[in-house]
This record gives C-alpha cells, sequence and structure tokens, in this order.
C-alpha cells in the first residue's frame, strides 16, 4: 500500500470513527464530570463592541451550513432523484451555501478580530477559545474553496461521491474510502478539518451546542397537567 493509500484509509476510513467516538463519550465524561466549565464564556461584558453584528451573521450562517451538509450528504440519491436532479441539487447547494458560508465567515473574522485585537478580550481568552475560532475560521475557508471545483462537475458526480463515501462511513459499509479517490485535496482538507472539529469538540467551549438543542427539546416538550389537591381527592 503507497503512502498517499494508506493516509486516506486512516484518514477517511479510521479517523471518523475515532473522532465521532471521541465526540459523543467526551462530551458527555464532561457533562457527567465537569458542568462548571460547561458555558459558551461570553465575553459579552467586557466589550460587546462587534460581538452582536459578528455573532449572528456566523451562527445564522454555520447552523445553516451544518444543517444543509447533514441532510446533504446523508440523504441517498433515490430519496430526492423524483423531484430534483444531482446537478439542480449541486446548484442549490453551492447558491446557498456560498451566501451562507460567506456570511459565516464574515461573522467569524469579526469575532476573531476581536478575540484577537482587543487587549482587555485577549487575556480573559483561553488557547481553546483562540484556536477553536482560528479552527473554524480556516474550515470556512476551505468549505468557500470548494465551490469553484464543485462548478466543474455541475453534473452532481462530485457530490455524489462525497455523500456516498459519509453514507458508507455513518452505515458501517465497505468501500467508503474508494468513493474520494477522484476528490480534490481541497475537498480532502475540508472534510479532515471538519472531523478534527468533532474530535476537539468535548474540550473547548463548542459544548454549550448541547445545550441549545436541549432548549429546544424542552421548549417542544408537552404541557404538564397540574392538579390542585381538592380536585385530585375529588
Amino acid at each position: 500500500m503507497e503512502a498517499s493509500q494508506a493516509f486516506d484509509f486512516f484518514a477517511f476510513g479510521l479517523y471518523p470513527y475515532v473522532a465521532a467516538a471521541v465526540f459523543f463519550i467526551g462530551s458527555l465524561v464532561r457533562f457527567d464530570r465537569e458542568q462548571y466549565t460547561w458555558k459558551s464564556d461570553s465575553s459579552q461584558l467586557l466589550r460587546h463592541g462587534q460581538l452582536r453584528l459578528g455573532s449572528n451573521l456566523f451562527h445564522v450562517g454555520v447552523l445553516f451550513l451544518f444543517f444543509g451538509h447533514l441532510v446533504g450528504m446523508l440523504t441517498p440519491h433515490w430519496a430526492y432523484e423524483w423531484l430534483i436532479t444531482a446537478g439542480s441539487k449541486q446548484m442549490l447547494a453551492m447558491v446557498s451555501g456560498g451566501i451562507a458560508g460567506i456570511a459565516a465567515f464574515v461573522g467569524i473574522t469579526l469575532l476573531l478580530h476581536r478575540r484577537l485585537f482587543d487587549e482587555r478580550i485577549r487575556s480573559t481568552s483561553r488557547p481553546a477559545d483562540i484556536l477553536i475560532l482560528m479552527l473554524l475560521w480556516l474550515q470556512l475557508v476551505l468549505g468557500l474553496a470548494t465551490i469553484p471545483l464543485s462548478a466543474q462537475h455541475l453534473d452532481g458526480s462530485m457530490m455524489l461521491r462525497l455523500a456516498g463515501w459519509a453514507q458508507r462511513i455513518v452505515t458501517f459499509q465497505p468501500g467508503a474510502v474508494e468513493m474520494l479517490a477522484e476528490a480534490s485535496w481541497v475537498f480532502k482538507a475540508h472534510m479532515l478539518l471538519g472531523l478534527t472539529i468533532f474530535l476537539v469538540f468535548p474540550f473547548t467551549r463548542l459544548v454549550h451546542i448541547w445545550s441549545g438543542f436541549a432548549a429546544l427539546t424542552y421548549a417542544l416538550r408537552p404541557y404538564q397537567v397540574v392538579r390542585t389537591r381538592h380536585s385530585a381527592k375529588g
């Protein structure tokens, strides 16, 4: 096995499972043992300049990208081919993802600039805070860089290969790595960095995302039936 093939086998055949295991188990352990560190560590009280605009742009953009990737990568082709062609789906993803990606990129650039060049905020920032912002910034750069490459495959063929890799990984099917044989290094770097963000997730402030999903679940809970003691006896 050549060095490049061995690297691909580890990076896209084994590493996804390592990252997923650390992501879920690490999050559970941190919640169980270090609940006082389970927070977003907002710096709004120190200085709110740039925070509102940057945070809103980043969160709106990145949430759209996350769910867009989740649905787009994990939905089998047969489930939507009756409604939209692979090429049209890819064009939709390029346009909508490009808009959301630019919004998220502008937002995180403002947040990173604020974190690095505001002395008060930087002095209270942990290395992990700056590291995760830099990783997310680079991930958005790589994501935007895939758009011109996707434009070279407007038939949707590369999108189907990338989705095929993701679907084979989550369903534990063989042949996942082979799906990426013709993918550009930009796609591979984007995917590898995305897996790395999941890997470091439990050790950063990103764990507050779990609380966001929990809050949504709480808001959608059914009503409680409360009876007075008199009505209960009656």
